[in-house]
């Protein structure tokens, strides 16, 4: 079992990016299994076409324990298993605690047991890494973690941020810096820049993606690109990432530390 974790300042394009390639790996053949760590609980909604699904910690609020591991989990697009963990009311709780009594459920109740996923991914919001944030990084959870990045300087400083913690953690059987991915918004010495960032924190820019209408398009119709699109070229850039994030987390399995 794969485990990723997929880090990036809020609006960046990371809940996105993270659908269309887990529906690109789902199209390959695998079980995939993606976890939605953001209190918006919207990670995995262009997988299901935007029909709601109960959070787990709506779930817990509302029925303490009496509820089963399929109202928690929701089959999407290309067989994808959806999970969102939500969060608390507004003004009423910590995020970041959320995650932690999310992931946990879906722990207690066997979740990575019963349907065995070969690909796990969680996608989490990066503009703070700290308490429940970080806690997909931690032992048990992801191997690997991805900053997804654009030429933005704020998307620059959440991402150097975000590898910082993983390095920070490195020490204690965290989960590895797997790479920057580079979602273009067009800006000024974008490339330059994102390539700067990968020397300055010792990884590698591992993708670039496009910037491409057909994304928003695509969101449009609540789709992904894979269903909305398949044969386009944006949907091959996502089949190339799914296919370099594969073999990054292969290699880390192997033992090539490259963080």
């Amino acid at each position: 079992m794969i485990k990723i974790a997929v880090y990036g300042k809020g609006g960046i394009g990371k809940s996105t990016t993270v659908s269309n390639v887990a529906a690109a790996m789902a199209q390959q053949g695998l079980k995939v299994m993606q976890i939605g760590c953001d209190p918006k609980a919207d990670s995995t909604v262009l997988l299901r076409h935007g029909n709601p699904i109960s959070t787990v910690l709506d779930l817990v609020r509302t029925r303490r324990n009496d509820f089963t591991l399929e109202d928690m989990v929701t089959e999407g697009f290309a067989g994808v298993l959806c999970v969102e963990a939500g969060g608390p009311a507004p003004g009423m709780g910590c995020a970041g605690r959320g995650i932690i009594a999310a992931l946990e459920k879906l722990k207690e109740k066997g979740a990575y047991d019963v349907y065995r996923p070969d690909v796990i991914i969680y996608d989490v919001l990066g503009d703070v890494v700290c308490g429940g944030f970080s806690m997909p990084m931690r032992g048990g959870y992801a191997d690997s973690v991805f900053v997804l990045t654009s030429g933005e300087n704020m998307a620059i400083y959440a991402a150097a941020n975000i590898a910082t913690a993983v390095n920070n953690f490195s020490g204690r059987g965290y989960a590895k810096l797997g790479g920057l991915i580079l979602n273009r918004k067009n800006v000024k010495r974008e490339e330059e820049k994102v390539q700067e960032l990968a020397e300055d924190i010792h990884s590698e820019v591992i993708s670039r993606l496009s910037y491409s209408t057909l994304v928003t398009d695509a969101e449009e119709r609540k789709m992904t690109v894979m269903e909305a699109w398949p044969d386009s070229e944006m949907a091959m850039e996502y089949r190339s990432l799914a296919e370099k994030i594969l073999s990054v987390c292969s290699r880390d399995i192997g033992g090539d530390d490259h963080a």
